[in-house]
């Protein structure tokens, strides 16, 4: 399985952004998928994960905020990002789990997942 993530930018405060996670060589259907972002010199941090029954966790810092959702037809996987803040500026990666219930579980354990992309930078800034 290679997941590709793409749709980061520079966005103005207040602004939104939708990222995609598209998957490869196998059907992303049977996985629980989750979306991290990461600054430099501080841990991976687990803010949203969608389980294959499309059970969905998001973390406090984006709750309200961002949206996840899933489009098995076309292997796809999505982060809606809404009313961004200069706080949300990240490398964002999504990343696939053979758990396919981990939303309801530890979505936001790094080591639960099996599969990484590369990443996407995102940039909030005036």
């Amino acid at each position: 399985l290679q997941l590709a993530e793409s749709g980061g930018g520079l966005v103005h405060p207040g602004g939104s952004l939708r990222l995609s996670c598209a998957a490869s060589g196998r059907n992303l259907e049977y996985y629980a998928i989750g979306w991290f972002r990461q600054v430099p010199g501080k841990e991976r941090e687990g803010i949203s994960c969608i389980s294959k029954d499309g059970g969905t966790y998001y973390a406090d810092s984006v709750k309200g905020r961002f949206t996840i959702s899933r489009d098995n037809v076309e292997n796809m996987v999505f982060l809606q990002m809404n009313t961004l803040k200069p706080e949300d500026t990240a490398v964002y990666y999504c990343a696939a789990s053979t758990d396919s219930d981990l939303a309801g579980t530890h979505p936001e354990v790094v080591e639960m997942y099996d599969y990484w992309g590369q990443g996407t930078q995102v940039t909030v800034s005036s």
